[in-house]
């Protein structure tokens, strides 16, 4: 089968495992083609070369001249009347929505249309989609509009916090199977649905390549714990949302000065939070030992990734943050919070530490023993190495991931065949 992914944004500087999913597939001989709702988030010349190849290839759905697109919608609904009615039908099947939200759903219609026609013009057969959001409510009605299957990858944590906003519920009755990055999420998706639908869940962690991301010798946290005693460099990465608990992570860190403890703090992102962010570090005299990078490649925030001494995120909801498991891979001692996934991924005081959500006095404990301590720094960061290679190692999860596509898809084409023979 012919797989068509669909994506809200590709290429993201943020979900860069799109692109490490949809090429570590095609190695293993998946035919795959991408569509994205939205446009790339940089301009086409900034743009690595791998994510300036994928863009070059990409269907996207919004180009930003809506005056074309709506004749392209309206062209496509004249040229395939029975794929429009079919929509349309599941446009108002969705229960429980406002005026304002049916006509959304409308919108989501019009996209699903050139999704479709898109993949008949392709000829592709599957559709896969990212996320439980708007995304998957475009490739639930295109599934649906142009009579064809579709599957989920669910991450968390929108989508499951929302659940009756994004009508889950139905999404994931409609889909033929559902990826899920945890157990954590997969537990979630179990209160939705009942048993009979439990057979669609599969557990298939994300993950990073542990070879490529290989700590170095400039690595502090597999330093000698006899080097002299210095400033240590701590580093965060994620959009400054109140999700990610920056400002938690703030007030950690002014406690920590109040103690004497000494730490550069490097914040990676940007976001909406960004000015109060920098109005809390002039208050409280913090200026001279937090940096705002604004947001990076990739490339440039693994360069100060490497440097780092210790890692943090300090949110308040998440998937399992592919960020944690990079850190971990370079052998870098992280520090988190007790929260969804992330207990799954870090075995406090084993392969890091957590900390409650939400608690600056908790998390400025944790940073301090780690300071304080380069032995324990060393012993959290070799065994989160560890950890990554063994369980959320990109390509092992990878070939995970296409045996299980493999098996559903096969699954699904026989179950065609037998349709088409009755």
């Amino acid at each position: 089968m012919r797989v068509a992914y669909l994506l809200s944004r590709y290429p993201a500087i943020s979900h860069t495992f799109f692109l490490h999913e949809v090429l570590g597939l095609r190695v293993r001989g998946m035919h795959i083609e991408t569509a994205s709702i939205n446009p790339a988030d940089r301009p086409f010349d900034e743009l690595p070369q791998n994510e300036a190849v994928e863009a070059k290839n990409t269907y996207y759905i919004k180009t930003g001249n809506t005056a074309k697109m709506a004749l392209d919608v309206a062209t496509t609904i004249l040229h395939y009347p029975r794929a429009f009615f079919r929509g349309l039908k599941a446009t108002f099947s969705v229960k429980d929505v406002t005026v304002r939200q049916r006509f959304y759903w409308l919108l989501y219609l019009g996209e699903a249309m050139l999704v479709g026609r898109w993949m008949n013009e392709r000829a592709l057969n599957h559709l896969h989609v990212h996320f439980g959001g708007p995304v998957a409510s475009v490739g639930m009605l295109a599934a649906a509009a142009w009579n064809m299957p579709y599957s989920l990858t669910i991450h968390g944590p929108e989508e499951l916090l929302n659940v009756d906003t994004h009508h889950l519920r139905e999404k994931i009755e409609h889909a033929s199977f559902v990826f899920c990055i945890s157990d954590f999420c997969r537990s979630q998706l179990y209160q939705l649905t009942t048993p009979a639908e439990w057979g669609k869940f599969h557990v298939i962690r994300l993950g990073v390549d542990p070879v490529t991301l290989s700590p170095t010798s400039r690595s502090h946290s597999i330093s000698s714990v006899l080097a002299a005693p210095r400033t240590l460099d701590l580093v965060c990465t994620g959009r400054l949302v109140p999700e990610k608990g920056h400002r938690t992570l703030l007030e950690a860190v002014h406690q920590l000065r109040g103690r004497g403890v000494q730490l550069r703090v490097t914040l990676i992102g940007s976001g909406p939070e960004l000015t109060q962010l920098q109005s809390f570090v002039i208050a409280y005299d913090l200026a001279h030992v937090v940096t705002f990078t604004s947001a990076l490649s990739h490339p440039q925030t693994l360069g100060l990734l490497r440097k780092a001494d210790i890692f943090v995120l300090a949110s308040f909801a998440e998937g399992i943050p592919v960020a944690l498991m990079e850190a971990m891979s370079l052998g870098i001692p992280c520090v988190s919070t007790s929260i969804a996934g992330i207990p799954e991924l870090i075995h406090s005081g084993v392969d890091g530490l957590l900390v409650p959500p939400a608690n600056p006095h908790a998390l400025a404990g944790a940073l301090e023993s780690l300071v304080l301590d380069a032995d324990l720094r060393k012993r959290l960061g070799t065994s989160a190495r560890e950890r990554v290679i063994n369980h959320y190692n990109l390509p092992l999860n990878q070939e995970m991931l296409a045996q299980t596509f493999a098996t559903r898809l096969k699954k699904l084409s026989e179950q065609n065949n037998s349709r088409r023979q009755r």
